[in-house]
């Protein structure tokens, strides 16, 4: 393979992977759960949402890493939207990638609805709460075994419920 082979075929794996993103086997692609919406007015979400909560989940807003109480939750139970309480990870889901966000590897499936995210010039997949659409965080992956995938969730959107004994 001489240089222009090889140039041409970076420009066209780069053309590719731009042109085509990665797709992901979501579990709420796959479920069958039919999901009752929830919609609020903004003035309702700001009445009910602390002005941080509210920033993450209704504009799609990023908490400070490292800021989250939940980095350190290791207890049994699920983490719900803070926003309607709908349940979106079992702690079985739940890993410490090191990037200073709570982390999880899976969703409860159905739970989460995903889109498009291209405000930092680059193309990534963006989650929200599939019953009231409340942004939680992006999906990457680099996460662990079994999915690969790493849920990054903003610990403002969540809110954790133990199980009870």
């Amino acid at each position: 393979m001489n240089r222009r082979h090889f140039m041409i075929s970076g420009l066209m794996a780069g053309a590719a992977v731009t042109l085509f993103p990665l797709k992901f086997a979501f579990a709420d692609e796959k479920a069958a759960e039919k999901i009752e919406e929830i919609h609020m007015t903004d003035d309702e979400w700001k009445k009910k949402l602390t002005p941080q909560q509210y920033d993450v989940l209704r504009c799609e807003g990023t908490e400070r890493p490292g800021s989250s109480p939940l980095l350190d939750e290791h207890r049994k139970g699920k983490f719900v939207c803070a926003g309607c309480g709908f349940p979106l990870f079992s702690s079985d889901q739940k890993f410490d990638s090191g990037t200073g966000w709570p982390s999880f590897f899976d969703v409860i499936p159905a739970h989460v609805g995903t889109s498009t995210d291209t405000k930092l010039f680059m193309q990534r997949t963006e989650y929200h709460c599939a019953r009231c659409g409340g942004h939680q965080g992006h999906v990457f992956s680099d996460g662990p075994a079994p999915t690969g995938l790493r849920y990054c969730n903003n610990g403002v959107a969540l809110k954790f419920e133990p199980e009870e004994k």
